[in-house]
């Protein structure tokens, strides 16, 4: 019986290494590179909550989600202590499949025609410089807003870019 106890425990105890998140830049589920690149450019624009998107990548400003004024609610509530923002791409992209890259992490919604659209893919890794997530959205020829929220720092990089 003791012994059972011991796997048990053993077991138990093992489970947050289950739900750990890779670590490392070679870990992500596509090739990152180009997106990586995009983010830590040298000269991305640095823009304030609530602008349009002029660049495929940016700087966010980003402020305590109160005064972020987000559009839609996000589909994850924010934490306390935490930043938020968004950013609108008003002229019609052609519609495709598009990679949306954060430098940090934080909750991201993509808000297309009034709905929240899902990511047909993400990826996700620690430790690698530059990058923390990655996902894939499938945008029609409409304008879009990205929102980011939860996010530990009161500013973020963002890329987005057509999917090779």
């Amino acid at each position: 019986m003791r012994g059972r106890w011991i796997v048990a425990f053993a077991l138990l105890a093992s489970v947050p290494a289950w739900a750990a998140e890779p670590s490392g830049c070679d870990k992500f589920k596509w090739p990152i590179e180009r997106e990586r690149a995009a983010l830590t450019a040298p000269d991305r624009p640095k823009l304030a909550s609530g602008a349009e998107i002029t660049a495929p990548s940016i700087t966010l400003g980003l402020v305590a989600p109160a005064a972020a004024m987000l559009p839609t609610p996000p589909e994850r509530a924010p934490k306390d202590g935490s930043f938020a923002g968004f950013v609108a791409l008003k002229t019609a992209p052609k519609p495709g499949v598009y990679t949306i890259s954060l430098s940090s992490a934080a909750w991201v919604d993509v808000v297309q025609d009034g709905k929240i659209l899902k990511p047909r893919a993400f990826s996700g890794a620690t430790d690698c410089d530059g990058i923390r997530k990655t996902m894939k959205y499938e945008l029609a020829a409409s304008p879009f807003m990205v929102q980011v929220s939860g996010a530990t720092d009161s500013t973020i990089s963002l890329a987005l870019l057509p999917s090779e």
